[in-house]
C-alpha cells in the first residue's frame, strides 16, 4: 500500500515537472470527462449570473452577480474557500500573494473586490470579457513612460470600486515561496487616498498547492486543463489580515516591505517550516530563473 501511495507522488511530481517545462500534460478518459463536466458547469453558471448582473446594470442598480458567479465559479473547479479574518468592505487597497488564477475567483468570490490585471488580458476572447465584468483595471507593465497615465486611472477605479486587490510579485509561485514585491502600482497611495486602508491578504492552498500553481513555462490553457481534470476538491483558505493605514509606513516601498513581511510571517506559520526559493521566473517582469 505504502508503496503505490509513493508511485502516486512520484508520478504526480514527474507530471508536475513536466507541466513546468511547458509539456501539456496527456488527459486520461477519466481526468477528460471531469475537465468537460466541469467547463458545461462553469458554462452553465454564465448563462445564469449574466443575465441576472445585466438586469441589474439596466436598472442601474448595485450587481452582487460577478460576486456570486466568481464563488460560484471557484466551487466548481474544486476550489473550498475557507475565509479566515475580516476583509474591510470598503475604501480598502488588497496586496496579495499569488499562485493561480484560482486566486482571483477566491479573492473576489471572499471579498467582492476588483482587480489590477495586466492590459493583455483585456484582450483575451470571454477571459477579457468576464474581468471587465468584474471592474478590472488593466496596466501595461512595461509602459515605463505611461506610469503616471495608470496611476491616474487606478486611482480613479479605487474611488469607485471601493476595493481593489493587486499581486505585486508580478507572476505566480508555489505557495512555499514568496518573490520580492514590486512597487510601481502602489504610487496611488503615494500619497494615499483619504480614508484607504491596506490589507494584505495570505493565500494558502493545502497539499494540493503545488499541483494548483501556474509556474514556469506551462501554457495558461494547459494549466486551465490540468485544474479542471484534477480528482475531487483542495481546500484554499483566504487569510484577510490585520488592515493598516498607509500613513503610518510611507512610500511606496516601505508599504510593500511591511504587506510582504505580514504575509510571509502568516505564510511560514501556515506551512510550519521557512520559505524556499522560487525555481521559476518571468524574465519579462525581470526576475531571473534560479541557478542549479
Amino acid at each position: 500500500m505504502a508503496s503505490r501511495s509513493t508511485a502516486r507522488a512520484e508520478a504526480a511530481a514527474r507530471r508536475r515537472e513536466q507541466a513546468a517545462q511547458g509539456i501539456p500534460a496527456k488527459l486520461t478518459p477519466a481526468e477528460r470527462m471531469r475537465l468537460t463536466t466541469r467547463v458545461a458547469m462553469l458554462v452553465g453558471a454564465l448563462m445564469l449570473f449574466v443575465p441576472l448582473h445585466y438586469l441589474f446594470r439596466l436598472f442601474h442598480l448595485p450587481s452582487p452577480w460577478p460576486r456570486h458567479f466568481l464563488s460560484t465559479a471557484a466551487r466548481i473547479c474544486g476550489a473550498r474557500v475557507r475565509r479566515v479574518g475580516t476583509p474591510l468592505k470598503r475604501d480598502v487597497f488588497y496586496i496579495s500573494n499569488h499562485l493561480s488564477w484560482i486566486d482571483i475567483l477566491a479573492l473576489g468570490g471572499a471579498s467582492g473586490t476588483a482587480f489590477v490585471a495586466k492590459a493583455e488580458i483585456a484582450t483575451s476572447p470571454i477571459v477579457g470579457w468576464l474581468a471587465g465584468l468584474n471592474r478590472t483595471v488593466y496596466v501595461k507593465r512595461e509602459n515605463r513612460l505611461g506610469v503616471a497615465e495608470q496611476i491616474n486611472q487606478l486611482r480613479d477605479a479605487l474611488a469607485e470600486n471601493w476595493a481593489i486587490t493587486v499581486f505585486p510579485e508580478g507572476t505566480t509561485t508555489d505557495g512555499k515561496s514568496l518573490l520580492p514585491f514590486k512597487t510601481p502600482m502602489l504610487r496611488v497611495l503615494e500619497p494615499p487616498p483619504p480614508g484607504v486602508m491596506v490589507q494584505p491578504v495570505m493565500l494558502a492552498y493545502d497539499a494540493a498547492g503545488e499541483d494548483i500553481a501556474w509556474i514556469g513555462q506551462e501554457r495558461g490553457l494547459d494549466n486551465a486543463k490540468r485544474v479542471l481534470s484534477r480528482k475531487g476538491s483542495f481546500r484554499l483558505d483566504v487569510h484577510f489580515l490585520e488592515p493598516f493605514h498607509p500613513r503610518d509606513f510611507p512610500g511606496r516601498k516601505v508599504i510593500a516591505a511591511e504587506s510582504r513581511r505580514r504575509i510571509e510571517t502568516a505564510l511560514v506559520a501556515t506551512l510550519g517550516q521557512p520559505l524556499r526559493p522560487f525555481r521559476f521566473a518571468e524574465d519579462g517582469i525581470g526576475y531571473k530563473a534560479e541557478r542549479p
